[in-house]
Parts: C-alpha cells; sequence; structure tokens
C-alpha cells in the first residue's frame, strides 16, 4: 500500500523505516547528525510550506509538510486494511 506525504510525493507504506516529528529533530542533536550525514540529492523536500515530519524509508529521506500524527494516521489505516485482508484471504498489492 501508499502513504500520500505531501505535494505529488506518494510512497511505498514498506519502505519506511521511521517518521520523526520535526520538532523532535530539531531537539535531537543524534537525528541532526544522522541527517547531516546525508547526501543532498537523499533528502527531498517535499514542499516550500514548513517542514512538519520528517520520514525515512529505505531509498530517501523526506521533508514533508504534513504532521507526523496525519501521517502516522494513514499509516494505520493501510496497516488495518493490510491486517483485514490478511484475516479474509485476500491478497493485496504493495
Amino acid at each position: 500500500m501508499f502513504i500520500h506525504l505531501g505535494g505529488d510525493t506518494v510512497i511505498r507504506s514498506k519502505d519506511v523505516i521511521t517518521i520523526v516529528d520535526q520538532d523532535t529533530h530539531d531537539s535531537s542533536s543524534i537525528t541532526q547528525q544522522f541527517l547531516a550525514s546525508r547526501e543532498e540529492k537523499d533528502i527531498e523536500r517535499i514542499s516550500s510550506e514548513q517542514t512538519k515530519s520528517v520520514v525515512v524509508t529505505t531509498e530517501k529521506i523526506y521533508l514533508s509538510p504534513i504532521s507526523t500524527l496525519t501521517l502516522k494516521r494513514r499509516a494505520q489505516v493501510v496497516s488495518d486494511y493490510d491486517n483485514y485482508n490478511e484475516e479474509n484471504g485476500q491478497q493485496t498489492e504493495s
């Protein structure tokens, strides 16, 4: 399944490693060091709007204008849908 991160950016839910609130990022030296160690091509700013979430995937890091709570809800909907289909013997395309 997929998660919409804002703008025209949609990612595969199974590629998400973590979603970090921007405020946590700003106050965490470890997170700041992690992002500083990445190449610019590996970080994608989705919008010129204020960054609210940092989404780390297996391929890239996305700076999203959508709140961490909203992204968590979207990911939960995907997870619930996948679990429902597994319980009912249906296959999902991910």
